[in-house]
């Protein structure tokens, strides 16, 4: 499924095609997904009125090929949508104890499956959009302005022309007002997605430049506006954002752009350790 609203669509015209049962059971869906989404099948027939084996077939006569990708898809339009407070009451009934064991888990999942379906050639052609763009502007607003503030803060020991993008003292367009053809927008944004940010994103392409997105997967508004889209999974375990896989994939386009400008960044480097040893920015080895 490509977004969320082919989904409701599918789902909203799906009685023009499908059994009275199964027109029970896609009006269900679209009037309580957020029920839905964590009922099994049984559960869900039981629910409609119909028999388990009825919603598997609803399922395959949606193109899916079983109910649990059924229930996938409806689990991503759901976590796309949840509030905050929605968010918290998730693991309200979480084991303390848990917690910790839980959290760390799913970071670690996080990444693997970020690992698993990151599309290599897209990662290639983010280093080589980068490397040629006139000014980098990197953008995060709200929780992801910590990303963003990470990446430029590297970045900057590789470029000399690195903007970062975020809620501050003056607005997202004055911020982006300079920019035009030849340069280059990374947008990082994660659900709740910002509406600043895909305004943002949309100024940018019409004012001619390039733009990079880094989020979580295709129903992201960010996917479809991008000229690259680079997917990192932030699946999270409670009101709390997971951003073990984005700044693992952020640290990885740092290396690979560090390592195709390696002599520029290590004179640099040799350049800044004589600032920071002459002004102390650093603690000297020696000191206890």
């Amino acid at each position: 499924m490509d977004n969320a609203q082919e989904l409701i669509q599918r789902l909203n015209h799906s009685g023009k095609k499908l059994s009275k049962s199964h027109r029970r059971i896609a009006e269900c869906i679209v009037t309580h997904y957020d029920k839905v989404v964590f009922m099994t099948a049984s559960k869900l027939g039981e629910y409609v009125g119909v028999s388990e084996s009825t919603v598997v077939r609803f399922a395959a006569a949606l193109g899916y090929s079983g109910y649990p990708q059924l229930q996938k898809a409806l689990q991503e339009l759901l976590r796309h949508r949840l509030t905050a407070s929605q968010r918290f009451e998730l693991t309200n009934d979480m084991d303390h104890v848990q917690v910790l064991n839980k959290v760390l888990k799913a970071d670690i999942q996080n990444i693997r499956s970020t690992l698993d379906e990151l599309d290599i050639g897209s990662f290639e052609r983010a280093i080589d959009a980068i490397i040629q763009a006139r000014q980098i502007y990197v953008m995060g607003l709200r929780s992801s302005a910590p990303i963003a503030e990470f990446f430029v803060h590297y970045l900057k020991f590789i470029f000399p022309n690195v903007r970062v993008v975020t809620s501050g003292v003056s607005d997202v367009f004055e911020q982006l007002s300079r920019i035009g053809e030849g340069d280059l927008l990374i947008g990082i944004s994660f659900p709740r997605y910002a509406s600043r940010s895909i305004e943002a994103m949309d100024f940018a392409r019409k004012q001619g430049a390039s733009l990079i997105a880094i989020t979580d997967g295709p129903l992201s508004p960010l996917h479809s506006t991008a000229d690259i889209c680079l997917m990192a999974k932030s699946d999270m375990s409670s009101f709390v954002d997971s951003f073990a896989a984005p700044l693992s994939l952020i640290n990885a386009l740092l290396v690979a752009l560090g390592q195709r400008r390696r002599t520029e960044v290590s004179e640099y480097f040799n350049k800044m350790e004589r600032i920071w040893a002459e002004y102390d920015v650093y603690l000297a080895k020696n000191a206890e």
